[in-house]
């Protein structure tokens, strides 16, 4: 949701990924949602947009990203990266043909894989 990340974070994927287009489902902290499952009506949102992402456009990779100062979820990097973590894993397990990667944006901005 944070406009802050979107822009490196496309510029990221599409060189990594080597696409000139991608689908963006925004969201609070929506790493967070995924791992804990406690807002299952935020969790099936983000899903409906998922299975349009991967039925009618293709998609073969999601990249779940986690940042420094989100507010939507303010916890501290280690307890994000481990939700991150266990996000890509959860939505692995809903999208097996799917690759799924997590990405944390550091506080200048800059993109990396983490899991």
């Amino acid at each position: 949701m944070d406009e802050r990340t979107q822009l490196p974070v496309n510029e990221f994927l599409r060189q990594q990924l080597d696409v000139d287009y991608l689908d963006t489902i925004t969201e609070a902290g929506p790493f967070h949602i995924l791992a804990e499952q406690q807002d299952s009506l935020t969790a099936k949102f983000i899903l409906d947009r998922v299975n349009i992402s991967v039925n009618k456009h293709g998609s073969k990779t999601f990249a779940l990203v986690a940042h420094y100062d989100c507010a939507g979820n303010p916890a501290d990097k280690g307890k994000q990266l481990d939700q991150l973590k266990a996000a890509t894993q959860w939505l692995s397990g809903k999208y097996p043909d799917v690759k799924v990667i997590g990405l944390w944006v550091n506080s200048d901005w800059t993109v990396r894989e983490v899991c």
